[in-house]
């Protein structure tokens, strides 16, 4: 078993005796997408760290948008539950950019086209393949776009 797969092993056993419902059920629910991606495929086969942190995004953001969306149908006890649930698998996730680093690196990446030859929106592919290796992991993909579609508007 992979090191941050038994770590929310682990966790959930904690969380089961202390009889922590939310931690419990979230991450029985990640776990539960985990063994789903395990077994998905031909053969059954056991995820490495990187695809298991994968996974765990995408649980993420899952919740902020089931959040969003029950906030706007003005259901804000489910907005709450998804939310905290969101920050539960939150701490199991590398720390996020912030705005000021992601923009420094994209501002790279767009100085990089640019001398590859790519100039204006069309340089959008090129700058998003530059940055997405950079941020793996570490902001979301709406959030890097928005970034590149900025610097290369202006």
């Amino acid at each position: 078993m992979t090191t941050l797969k038994s770590k929310l092993q682990e966790d959930l056993n904690a969380a089961i005796k202390e009889r922590d419902e939310l931690r419990s059920s979230t991450l029985r629910l990640t776990l539960t997408a985990i063994t789903k991606e395990e077994v998905a495929g031909k053969e059954k086969r056991e995820l490495s760290d990187d695809e298991v942190q994968k996974v765990i995004t995408r649980e993420a953001k899952k919740r902020r948008e089931a959040a969003d969306a029950f906030a706007q149908g003005g259901r804000a006890e489910q907005a709450a539950r998804e939310q905290a649930e969101g920050e539960v698998l939150a701490a199991y996730l590398p720390k996020q950019l912030s705005d000021e680093e992601l923009n420094d690196i994209v501002a790279q990446a767009v100085e990089e086209a640019k001398a590859a030859g790519a100039e204006g929106p069309r340089a959008m592919g090129a700058v998003m393949k530059i940055v997405n290796p950079k941020v793996a992991g570490q902001a979301e993909g709406g959030r890097v776009a928005a970034a590149v579609k900025k610097l290369l508007a202006g």
